[in-house]
């Protein structure tokens, strides 16, 4: 079974729970892989389809465009999917129709199995934007077994997200209070310190 980890040192970085255009074009700018939007969520970085689709548009063609939900509302997924995003992150089990073009990751962690349901991805994430740092035999077991790319997130910082991979060897990383200056607000400097410590 391949085993879906870090290939050839490369790992991948999202930048999460952005809010604004301008913090997307930093984020790309820096390097990033993917940004990512929170749509019908509690979360304080939630926002709406108009300003999801701004932070998109925001983005060059190459960098993929990645939402957030924890809606347990189909109506709700059908706007997200509206948006076309390159992939959708789901923490309730929906199905998504096939043929929609949006790859599906799917939340899991010690108390999360994961589902019996189709994903491209699994994330590793028990924070869910909370700062809370992941556990790493836990998240270097999915990464041993999946059979599709594992993403890790939960408490990564630029000081501690090189550690993080080398422990864990994930597909990609997934940062989001970890560049912030407050809530959905990110902070350049780190942002480009966190892709930095990645990459560099």
């Amino acid at each position: 079974m391949r085993e879906y980890g870090m290939e050839h040192g490369y790992v991948r970085v999202k930048i999460c729970g952005v809010t604004r255009p301008e913090d997307a074009r930093v984020a790309e700018a820096a390097g990033a892989d993917a940004v990512g939007v929170v749509m019908f969520s509690d979360s304080p970085r939630s926002i709406g389809p108009d300003e999801a689709a701004a932070v998109f548009s925001a983005l060059g063609p190459f960098t993929a465009r990645v939402v957030v939900t924890h809606t347990t509302s189909p109506e709700d997924l059908a706007r997200v999917l509206a948006l076309h995003p390159t992939a959708v992150q789901i923490s309730y089990p929906h199905g998504v129709p096939t043929g929609c073009g949006t790859a599906v990751m799917r939340v899991v962690g010690r108390e999360r199995p994961a589902p019996p349901l189709h994903a491209d991805a699994y994330i590793v994430d028990e924070s869910m934007g909370r700062g809370h740092l992941f556990d790493p035999a836990s998240a270097r077991s999915f990464v041993e077994e999946s059979r599709v790319p594992v993403v890790l997130a939960g408490g990564l910082t630029p000081e501690n997200v090189r550690a993080a991979v080398r422990a864990v060897r994930p597909y990609a990383v997934d940062v989001c209070s970890g560049v912030e200056i407050e809530p959905g607000v990110k902070d350049p400097a780190l942002v480009r310190a966190f892709v930095a410590a990645v990459k560099g």
